[in-house]
């Protein structure tokens, strides 16, 4: 028996698959990972130079890694839960032999000897590493631009941008580029990407998927977590990479598996609570109208769908230290040796970190408490928290980040993303879901907060939701017309128009020029 050959008419619907329904196909010899890979190759290379979302590729290595996918099959070995199916690794996580840069100049050349964690797992799954993705410098905002590898434009409009620090990712997704792409999340990193580039990013609990390379091993609000085009596909990798590790103290023992498959929820039997901004974030007009309209639209789908009103404290300060005493731990070394060498986003955070004192680092652990404490009484009478992702509909990629909101400033470069980092500071779950579109037209993320540490039940809800959405053209996933695409003005970048191969990595980097 032989895998089915794929012609160069069927490459198209092939990427547009789902990572569920291609692992099914290889496991059946209908597809092979060989054919897939070049499928995605070819996608890349086409959609690519108008988003700018994969960066360094090693696509010989990885074609060497799918023939031997492909024998496996034919051999009838044991395959993993990720077997052939070409993923790409956003530019935080360090990757064996291809270029990992953080989107900072100081490691334009930098290639790592071995893989994170995470990727490890993900390798061990089956999954064939094709590139990277892009991110800001350092992953620090929402706006996936860098001075190594330039801006990565948004699906719908190359001209917008695609959110971030998983940005690259979430546009590698929605263009079909790669079925796995991975993502981490600290102030909305999966969740605020996801929304704007109409696919599911899954904030997970601290500790369910370990997260080795935050500087500050106890800290709860960083987290590694999947993306994908739908809840099942995120789930499927969340069961390939969840279970403890000693290298983030966080984590515990758990059943993998136990995520593959979403629970069965009934939507029917759910008391759904819902707010436009906690009381305490900032939210264009705009988004709130529509906010409420998507509210109207699906209210009927639950047996209570109530807006409440939140206590959120001084969220706001508290997340304002917490991160910045990450940045420190993490860019100490970096700062000192060089200021100049950070990009603004990342020196702005460590220079604030550098100014406070223990009394601010106490405070805010106990504000943090104190928060999670008052969001707890919501969840006795409701089993989710419906908000939106962002704040704002997508705005051009030459712009950092929203520096106002209603005409409001905002008091530093993320404060727009509050909506999101003021469910981080609660440690509950929340993913974003593909909803529609705003009032632009562009994709909106339906953010859905679950109990405390009720990861499955969130995911259930999340799969049956997206089930109920599906027939509404008001909610349903909007999904981008590839063949729309044209050149963002100004250009995302002014690197070579197709990524460096494997081997070629470390000098392609080291000459790119970013047009940000």
């Amino acid at each position: 028996m032989s895998f089915t050959k794929t012609t160069h008419d069927t490459a198209t619907e092939l990427v547009e698959k789902s990572a569920v329904e291609l692992r099914r196909l290889i496991g059946s010899k209908e597809v092979s990972p060989v054919e897939l890979l070049e499928a995605c190759i070819a996608r890349i290379e086409r959609v690519n130079p108008f988003v700018n979302a994969v960066t360094a590729t090693c696509f010989e290595r990885a074609r060497a890694e799918a023939r031997e996918a492909e024998n496996a099959v034919m051999r009838g070995d044991t395959l993993g839960l990720l077997h052939g199916l070409p993923m790409g690794v956003k530019d935080l996580e360090p990757t064996e032999g291809l270029l990992t840069t953080w989107g900072s100049p100081i490691y334009r050349d930098h290639v790592p000897t071995e893989d994170i964690e995470l990727v490890a797992r993900l390798r061990r799954a089956g999954a064939i590493v094709a590139g990277k993705t892009n991110v800001p410098e350092m992953g620090a905002g929402a706006n996936s631009r860098n001075d190594v590898w330039g801006a990565t434009g948004n699906p719908f409009n190359p001209n917008l941008n695609a959110g971030g620090s998983s940005g690259g990712s979430a546009a590698a997704l929605a263009c079909d580029m790669l079925p796995v792409c991975t993502g981490s999340d600290t102030g909305g990193s999966l969740r605020i990407p996801a929304a704007k580039c109409g696919v599911v990013g899954f904030r997970p609990s601290p500790g369910v998927v370990p997260s080795v390379r935050k500087p500050l091993g106890w800290t709860p609000i960083s987290v590694v977590g999947p993306m994908g085009r739908t809840v099942e596909e995120a789930c499927l990798q969340l069961a390939a990479s969840a279970g403890m590790t000693a290298g983030d103290p966080l984590s515990y023992p758990l059943d993998p598996l136990s995520f593959l498959v979403p629970q069965r929820v009934d939507l029917g039997r759910l008391r759904v609570a819902w707010t436009e901004d906690f009381g305490t974030c900032a939210v264009d007009n705009d988004i709130r109208a529509t906010f409420r309209r998507k509210i109207e639209a699906m209210r009927h789908l639950f047996v209570r769908c109530d807006e409440v009103s939140f206590d959120m404290g001084e969220a706001h300060r508290c997340f304002d230290v917490l991160r910045a005493e990450a940045f420190v731990a993490g860019m100490q070394a970096a700062y000192e040796r060089d200021p100049e060498s950070l990009g603004p986003n990342p020196r702005a955070n460590y220079e604030m970190g550098a100014k406070m004192s223990l009394l601010d680092s106490a405070w805010a652990q106990a504000e943090q408490t104190r928060l999670l404490k008052r969001f707890q009484p919501t969840f006795a009478d409701y089993d989710l928290v419906l908000s939106p992702t962002t704040p704002v509909s997508p705005f051009p990629w030459t712009q950092l980040y929203a520096a106002t909101i209603n005409g409001e400033p905002q008091a530093n470069y993320y404060r727009w993303l509050a909506l999101t980092y003021v469910v981080t500071l609660t440690t509950h779950p929340a993913i974003s879901l593909p909803c529609g579109v705003d009032h632009a037209g562009m994709p909106f993320g339906l953010q859905i907060v679950g109990g405390f540490r009720a990861d499955h039940q969130l995911l259930g809800a999340a799969h049956a939701m997206e089930a109920a959405f599906a027939p509404d053209p008001r909610l349903c996933r909007p999904i981008p017309d590839l063949s729309a695409l044209r050149a963002a003005e100004p250009a995302l970048k002014s690197i070579v128009k197709t990524p460096p191969v494997f081997g070629d990595s470390r000098l392609a980097a080291s000459e790119a020029v970013s047009a940000v």
